[in-house]
């Protein structure tokens, strides 16, 4: 169960209108690690977790906040665009909806959101579900968690010097430090599964009897860069504490030929068979009496 409490987690209230900045601020929203990602995101992670207690609440006390995250910047960029497109944008053309555009003002906040913001990104590409990432397995989901934290801070940190805008920025500045907390919580439950001995540094954490253990340490130099095995992923102890990092120069590919085979006939590919002679013959039979063999 969700209540919704009517006062914002922290102010939202610009200086003046920028109808401009509203639309930057839409990648916040609805972009590839905007606020509406992490917040389904932690809901999915949180709904599926099979860890009652501390992990179950601690997600879902992140995933609540991020609804609130959303609720700021949408209300934010609904009084961005407060008299756009009217007067505010019509100083540069006579038209105020031309002028809207010119401005930089996104169209759609005004003929899909009536004036107020859309979930889309800052190019108007709709926000999409798969960019979350809920696998039920808890190592793998926090340390995507971390990744999209850090991207969301960068996104944040580079908007925030595009405005000079006071009450944009004190919005932003509570952002940020959201942002921190954030990271560094998942950092910390990174290391909490570690020690509470549910999952190890590698995801997941079995088959390593099954796997090749021949590849399981090494470094392919593929790569003209003679520093590729300069940092500690190049030698010395895995984090895992399983395995020895090595490097390889110059190494041998280990299969055959990548060579497609024959196309099926009814498909008409180009192929020239093992003489070099052409191969590119019709079907015997046309693809509709084929489909009708599948199912007769």
């Amino acid at each position: 169960m969700f209540r919704h409490t009517k006062r914002l987690q922290f102010e939202a209230k610009p200086e003046k209108p920028d109808a401009l900045y509203a639309m930057k601020l839409q990648e916040l929203i609805g972009g590839a690690y905007g606020e509406m990602t992490v917040t389904m995101q932690y809901l999915f992670q949180g709904w599926n977790c099979r860890v009652e207690g501390k992990y179950k609440d601690m997600i879902m006390d992140i995933a609540t906040e991020e609804i609130g995250h959303v609720e700021m910047l949408a209300t934010m960029v609904a009084r961005l665009l407060e008299g756009a497109p009217a007067d505010v944008t019509a100083k540069a053309v006579k038209d105020p909806a031309t002028a809207a555009v010119i401005g930089g003002m996104n169209p759609q906040q005004a003929i899909v959101g009536g004036g107020g913001a859309v979930l889309a990104d800052s190019a108007g590409y709709p926000w999409n579900g798969k960019f979350i990432v809920a696998s039920g397995n808890l190592m793998a989901d926090f340390r995507a968690n971390v990744a999209a934290e850090a991207q969301g801070r960068l996104q944040t940190a580079r908007l925030y010097n595009m405005t000079d805008d006071p009450g944009v920025k004190a919005m932003l500045q509570f952002n940020l430090a959201r942002d921190t907390v954030h990271q560094n919580q998942w950092l910390a439950a990174i290391e909490q599964l570690q020690e509470d001995g549910l999952e190890g540094p590698i995801v997941p954490t079995a088959l390593f009897d099954e796997e090749d253990q021949t590849h399981s340490n090494t470094l392919w130099g593929l790569s003209d860069g003679p520093a590729g095995a300069d940092g500690k992923w190049g030698h010395g102890p895995a984090p895992d504490g399983r395995h020895e990092f090595h490097y390889l120069d110059n190494p041998e590919p280990l299969g055959g030929p990548g060579s497609a085979p024959p196309p099926d006939p009814a498909l008409y590919g180009t192929f020239a068979g093992p003489g070099g002679e052409g191969s590119a013959k019709g079907p015997d039979k046309s693809v509709g009496d084929k489909i009708k063999d599948v199912f007769e």
